[in-house]
């Protein structure tokens, strides 16, 4: 439209718009801000055609969206939603929207467009591959050696795997094992990579020159990058897993769906012909790998969505109509979160101040609580720090070649309460001497720095508007910790004879994550943790000291002493 951003064209994301509100005519927003913008106003007047994209991921909140559109447009006749995606189950969209009786038109359409892309060739493997990350890389190495020019984009789970390949790659292009008529550059790809060095990837490359990107499923949809001629598609992604009999949110490796294999080659073929090379048998994708991806609104944790419901004033949650319903298991264990955590009281309907004002604060209710109580813990600056820092990716990151040095630099920081006071102290070191050489020399990623700053000042407002007074506890360990265990009581974990950790809620083994600066410490008796990552075992990350007798005195509602777990000649019970 030629304009200028901000003017006629516009967005908002979480913590941040650049808009006029009587001016701008097209707003590009996520699907949680559209909903949080449904508290103010209801009925979303201000708009009068609401297109959401990339439906086919079935995002929470996305799903979300379509319910309470739904719902509008049946007290706004006008209203037009148009719902967009590559690889959609449209049929099911369709019946969902249509409200219209047996003898009448249908009240929605399905609209089909024709793609633009050059014919793409798929090829599959005649057995299994034992290992699917050296899998990539014989891939890589075969295309490379045999194959015409073009770029190859290969589909890997998470950074970690995607570090080595490029260390690989990079390895046997520098030693001479592959030879080729194209010189070879490598590039990793994944969210918690620097934004500098995620720009590269889009960087043009001399015509002699082959550039290969390692990348997790970011580069599915969030990303087009140019001139990418052959895929590599390993056939698994980690995807958010909810177990609400442990109540605990899992990130797991398992195997994409068949609209995912789609989409992933759907990235070839969009300058010439194109190939794919899928690291699974055909028989696998026929007959094993599932339609979809399953909806996250059915595998994930629901206390931030039952909590804006409650908000849009809808009483009785089970009822509401969802496109995929969750099951009643999830939403009794996040109802019973809420309430554990003071923010919907015996009626199920939302407290005040607490849970009208968790309601206000863009991030998760945990969050929300230890951020609302620190006021009267005096140590609401710390806690400020800490949630903000909790809202980025990895702060640090680890060039290949200088892992040990990098590893050194992050110790700098590192508390030996754990994780959580290492962020506070990242944070005020940041604020103090946070230069582009500093965080270079420390190995810092520096616009999420940036961005935690940014964060922080958006959260404060709030506080401010709540009128909770800006304290700080001038680095006392005990109340900091105590905050946050106000919030994260259920995330709590002892320790075994074998020296790994069972959840005290679900009983479920975990290891301290490598990432944590209390990984090659002595382990700690009891520990909180802000999530688990399962790869090759299950991981507690973002973890922090703490001690037993606190929980049931700041949770009594949730923990109480009695015969089932000992500890130190008393028993705690959940």
């Amino acid at each position: 439209m030629k304009a200028t951003l901000g003017s006629e064209v516009g967005y908002g994301v979480r913590f941040d718009n650049f808009f006029k509100p009587n001016f701008t005519r097209i707003k590009f927003v996520t699907d949680g801000v559209l909903i949080r913008e449904m508290m103010l106003d209801p009925l979303l007047s201000g708009y009068s055609v609401i297109m959401v994209d990339e439906v086919h991921e079935r995002g929470v909140y996305t799903d979300l969206l379509l319910g309470l559109v739904k719902q509008i447009m049946k007290q706004r006749s006008e209203l037009r939603l148009l719902v967009a995606s590559a690889t959609l189950d449209a049929e099911e969209i369709a019946e969902f929207f249509n409200t219209s009786k047996s003898n009448e038109p249908p009240s929605s359409a399905i609209l089909s467009v024709e793609g633009r892309m050059h014919p793409v060739d798929v090829f599959y493997l005649q057995s299994p591959v034992p290992d699917y990350v050296i899998g990539v890389v014989d891939a890589i190495s075969k295309i490379h050696q045999s194959e015409p020019s073009g770029d190859i984009l290969a589909f890997l789970t998470g950074q970690d795997e995607v570090d080595r390949v490029v260390d690989i790659i990079k390895e046997k292009a520098t030693s001479g094992e592959l030879t080729s008529k194209y010189l070879l550059k490598v590039f990793p790809l994944y969210s918690a990579l620097p934004y500098e060095l995620q720009a590269n990837v889009f960087q043009p490359v001399r015509s002699h020159v082959r550039k290969v990107i390692v990348a997790t499923n970011v580069a599915e949809t969030s990303v087009t990058i140019p001139n990418i001629v052959y895929v590599v598609d390993c056939g698994f992604a980690k995807f958010k897993a909810y177990d609400p009999l442990n109540g605990v949110e899992t990130l797991v490796v398992a195997p994409i769906s068949r609209a995912s294999a789609i989409q992933r080659a759907g990235r070839a073929g969009r300058v010439k012909a194109g190939k794919v090379f899928r690291l699974y048998t055909e028989n696998s994708y026929r007959s094993e790998l599932p339609a979809r991806t399953p909806p996250a609104m059915q595998r994930t944790d629901l206390a931030q969505i039952c909590l804006q419901l409650k908000a849009l004033g809808v009483d009785n949650i089970a009822r509401f109509d969802f496109l995929s319903p969750p099951t009643p298991d999830a939403l009794i264990r996040s109802l019973d979160l809420l309430y554990s955590l003071g923010a919907i009281d015996d009626t199920c309907q939302l407290t005040s101040p607490l849970g009208e004002q968790m309601v206000e604060l863009p991030i998760d209710p945990k969050l929300s609580k230890i951020l609302i109580v620190s006021g009267e813990f005096g140590c609401s600056e710390e806690i400020l720090i800490v949630s903000s820092m909790l809202q980025i990716e990895n702060v640090f990151f680890s060039p290949p070649n200088s892992r040990k040095e990098a590893l050194r630099k992050k110790m700098q920081f590192a508390s030996q309460e754990g994780d959580h006071l290492s962020l506070i102290n990242l944070f005020k070191a940041f604020e103090k001497y946070g230069s582009p050489n500093w965080c270079s020399r420390n190995f810092i990623n520096r616009p999420a720095m940036l961005r935690a700053s940014e964060i922080r000042k958006k959260l404060l407002k709030l506080l401010s508007r709540f009128k909770i007074p800006l304290v700080a506890c001038k680095n006392n360990h005990v109340v900091i910790l105590r905050n946050i265990l106000t919030g994260y009581f259920p995330n709590a974990a002892r320790l075994n004879a074998d020296g790994t950790y069972e959840t005290v809620r679900g009983k479920q083994t975990l290891h301290i994550h490598p990432s944590s600066v209390l990984f090659d410490e002595k382990p700690p008796l009891w520990i909180m943790f802000h999530e688990i990552v399962l790869t090759d075992r299950s991981y507690a990350r973002d973890v922090s000291c703490i001690e037993y007798e606190w929980l049931p005195e700041l949770a009594p509602h949730f923990y109480e002493y009695n015969k089932f777990i000992k500890v130190d000649n008393k028993d705690l019970k959940i």
